[in-house]
């Protein structure tokens, strides 16, 4: 007892050591930027790793070469790594005027995949376009175009003060209709990611609670009907009820999941010595790639990858909590509840908590245009990261750190709220027609009266008024520009009060 609690409090001491260094790394200004970038990589960089060694056996089979498939996530990942950067340089003032547009895009592009002829069938599903050296598929870029418009329209409103009809109308009968449109390739996990983004901004944009669950209620018996209305989809639903029905046919792939799971243990079987991945496991590579990763790595693989999506959903919530524009609050954490979403229900059917729905496992599954989509909404999150009031002032400051330097990218914006304001309030003056004022008659006018001194006393009251009046307008202005402007030079946003 004597010897053991000198050594435990010696313990504590580099613990407590560790803690405050990791507290103080964080309390840095573009901490939540480094950490989003960090955590892209980790996660692109183990996909990588396990699809090359999930589908090395198919590949080989198929192609005649191990790396087939992995030279087309690779290039994928390439590409999502170009769009990543380009994120980071577009400003959030551009992202906005251009989240309409290109959501109207989305939704063309929706339609025309669905024509024969223009879009590509695959396994009984119309949703690629084949460009020939790449396939795009258009359901997975409406997700981003439906939470940046969804966003920029939900903080105008909140701005303006709207009722909930307001909120709901312009963006629910949007969202549902890229919901039937994706639902009429069909591609009902997609469906359900655009559910998950549609729902979030409902429930970051301030949707009472009551309505909320209306909506949620009506959206579960959708998804239910869904389901089972397609023959393969309500053998998915009978497989996950009855898993011992038919081990051998629907049940089948779930089944051998858990199989590899349960055979990786703790410490795992060895990067590249999967049993499954030898046609045991249909999709080895693609929606069962977590079962690898168990199988392979073991339960500290698996919780690496959960321990990443959690280190995400902190860092998510910890910029849009931080953030003071509305718009940058309302994207960061909708995109966050989705990408964690999707990862989530990918985990729970491979673990036999959900049923399958086909949903990828973000950045690290197999999918070309899931890997490059989802790379770009990690650019605009990492772009949201440097939009923080801390890291704004550091990096006007000039404390921009040796990746931005390397990488060139702009400092962004100061937020004002008065400037937003009159910003919006120009574009309605803009977007409303001039009255057409009537021509009144002309009347004589009179000869002005001179004082006492010969000088026109009218001018001196009209020049005395627009005086005062220009002095009252430049103080209103200044005091409208600068006394909402948050304190950015602040060291840490606990000393900001209550000014978020």
């Amino acid at each position: 007892m004597t010897t053991a609690t000198p050594r435990r409090a010696a313990d504590r001491g580099p613990r407590r050591v560790r803690m405050a260094w990791f507290g103080a790394w964080l309390a840095r200004p573009l901490a939540s930027f480094h950490l989003v970038v960090a955590i892209a990589v980790l996660l692109t960089v183990t996909g990588l790793v396990m699809v090359l060694s999930a589908s090395s056996v198919e590949s080989y089979v198929g192609d005649g070469s191990v790396y087939s498939l992995f030279y087309t996530q690779a290039t994928f990942a390439v590409l999502g790594a170009l769009l990543f950067y380009i994120a980071l340089r577009v400003p959030m003032r551009v992202m906005r005027q251009l989240s309409f547009p290109v959501f109207a895009i989305s939704v063309v592009m929706l339609v025309l995949v669905l024509i024969p002829g223009i879009g590509s069938e695959v396994q009984g599903s119309r949703r690629w376009f084949d460009l020939g050296f790449v396939s795009v598929q258009p359901s997975e870029i409406a997700k981003v175009t439906l939470v940046v418009w969804g966003s920029h329209l939900l903080a105008s409103r909140q701005t303006e003060k709207a009722g909930y009809k307001d909120i709901l109308m312009p963006l629910v009968p949007a969202g549902l209709l890229v919901c039937f449109l994706v639902v009429l390739e069909p591609n009902l996990s997609t469906t359900i990611a655009l559910g998950i983004v549609l729902t979030s901004l409902l429930w970051f944009g301030g949707l009472p609670l009551r309505m909320f669950a209306t909506i949620a209620v009506s959206g579960g018996v959708a998804a239910a009907i869904l389901a089972l209305s397609a023959g393969y989809r309500s053998d998915r639903m009978r497989a996950f009820f009855n898993p011992g029905d038919d081990p051998q046919g629907i049940g089948y792939q779930a089944r051998q999941a858990q199989f590899s799971l349960a055979d990786g243990g703790i410490w795992g079987r060895g990067l590249g010595q999967s049993r499954a991945k030898w046609n045991y496991l249909p999709n080895a590579h693609n929606d069962f790639i977590f079962a690898i990763i168990g199988e392979e790595l073991g339960f500290l693989g698996c919780a690496l990858v959960l321990g990443l999506f959690a280190l995400f959903v902190y860092t998510g919530l910890r910029i849009a909590s931080r953030s003071v524009d509305p718009f940058i609050r309302l994207l960061t954490a909708s995109a966050t509840t989705w990408i964690t979403g999707q990862a989530l229900i990918n985990i729970g059917y491979v673990v036999g908590l959900l049923p399958v729905t086909g949903l990828q496992l973000p950045l690290v599954s197999a999918g070309g245009s899931s890997l490059a989509i989802t790379l770009l909404m990690f650019g605009i999150i990492a772009n949201a990261a440097r939009h923080e009031p801390e890291a704004v002032a550091a990096l006007h400051d000039g404390q921009d750190g040796r990746f931005s330097k390397l990488l060139r990218l702009p400092i962004p914006e100061i937020y004002s709220p008065a400037r937003a304001q009159a910003a919006r309030a120009r574009a309605k003056a803009k977007a409303k027609p001039k009255p057409k004022v009537k021509a009144s008659p002309q009347r004589r006018a009179l000869p002005p009266s001179r004082g006492r001194d010969g000088s026109d006393p009218r001018r001196a009251v009209d020049s005395d008024t627009a005086r005062r009046g220009s002095t009252s307008r430049s103080t209103e202005s200044w005091r409208g520009t600068r006394a909402w402007e948050p304190s950015y030079p602040t060291k840490h946003a606990r000393e900001r009060g209550n000014s978020r």
